[in-house]
């Protein structure tokens, strides 16, 4: 009898703890690594703290005060995906791919793809928050989507660029007929679409070599470019985009070159001259047989520390993981050039 009564007396001193812990919110699982083993990656800086935002589970993310430790939200950026993402790219879960984000007229914007791999069934859904620093994520909708046999144009890889007039733009683009603009704009308290895409960059154009084929999939056709960037520097507009296979490991054949407007819209030329839409473009980064066998998916940034270009890399000594790539950016001539 004493036994019981000291097991009732320990049970309600038990209890109110207990309690307090059913009562505790979780915290978010994270890890400090100065290795990221990223794909797609692009960043923001807020208030002394750098994000970074990447393909992963919900929406790959990290964060560091200087750039070389980082600490990885286990669980991704996202607690749950908009329900109409499944239902616009049927096979779409919740591995998401290649984000952008950019603040704009007081808010910050989120881009983000949903497809299957290799197919153009495909959209880019729209997030945005008040800050970084709060994570509070609000459900936009859908940017733009595509459909196979329908649209010549994969609607993955977003971009935001804000023109010098503070109008906001998108690109985007994967293989078929390559890399697609449009102007935004707020329509009924929604940002959208507002005008019909544009090509601005292929891989080729009307000169694919004879015989070849594509690796990866048997859909996209060899038109292998991707992943647009575009940075706004002293008057000029660079796009940055990926040319040839992601994905294969130490197979990748990724790279990234670049060309420059003094227009958003384009016509983007490369260093000799020569139109992006019809296969120009100025070699940034590629695989150097030491470190990566390949380089891309790129981002371009005007950092408090200066300016810096992130991709990613196929890690000769990792056998093929895929790692975050930092390059200090300098000018010469008007072009960028990576220390």
């Amino acid at each position: 009898m004493r036994h019981n009564c000291l097991l009732g007396l320990l049970i309600c001193a038990l209890l109110p703890l207990f309690a307090f812990a059913q009562q505790r919110k979780p915290r978010p699982i994270t890890f400090d690594t100065d290795t990221p083993f990223v794909h797609d990656p692009v960043m923001a800086y807020e208030k002394g703290v750098y994000y970074a935002f990447y393909t992963g589970w919900n929406i790959g993310c990290m964060t560091s005060t200087d750039r070389r430790t980082w600490s990885v939200k286990r669980d991704g950026l996202l607690k749950s995906i908009p329900a109409w993402t499944h239902d616009s790219v049927p096979g779409f879960e919740r591995h998401v791919w290649a984000p952008d984000v950019i603040r704009w007229r007081n808010r910050w914007w989120m881009a983000y793809s949903c497809s299957t791999f290799g197919k153009n069934t495909s959209a880019i859904g729209l997030l945005s928050a008040s800050t970084l620093a709060s994570a509070d994520w609000q459900d936009e909708g859908c940017l733009v989507a595509s459909k196979g046999r329908r649209d010549n144009w994969n609607a993955i890889d977003p971009a935001f660029v804000v023109d010098r007039n503070d109008s906001l733009w998108m690109a985007w683009g994967s293989f078929w007929d390559g890399i697609q603009m449009a102007p935004l704009g707020m329509c009924d308290g929604r940002l959208q679409l507002a005008g019909y895409p544009r090509t601005i960059a292929r891989r080729y154009y009307r000169n694919a070599p004879e015989g070849q084929e594509n690796p990866t999939s048997r859909h996209a056709g060899v038109n292998a470019i991707e992943a647009p960037f575009i940075l706004h520097h002293d008057g000029y507009y660079y796009l940055f985009v990926s040319w040839d296979y992601c994905c294969r490991g130490e197979k990748s054949t990724y790279r990234v070159v670049v060309g420059r407007s003094k227009e958003v819209y384009g016509p983007y030329v490369d260093r000799e001259g020569r139109p992006m839409y019809a296969g120009g473009g100025t070699p940034v980064i590629a695989g150097d047989g030491t470190n990566f066998e390949a380089a891309g998916h790129c981002a371009a940034y005007h950092f408090p520390d200066g300016d810096t270009f992130v991709c990613h890399g196929y890690s000769i000594p990792l056998h093929g993981q895929s790692i975050l790539v930092q390059r200090r950016m300098v000018w010469e001539d008007g072009w960028p050039k990576l220390r």
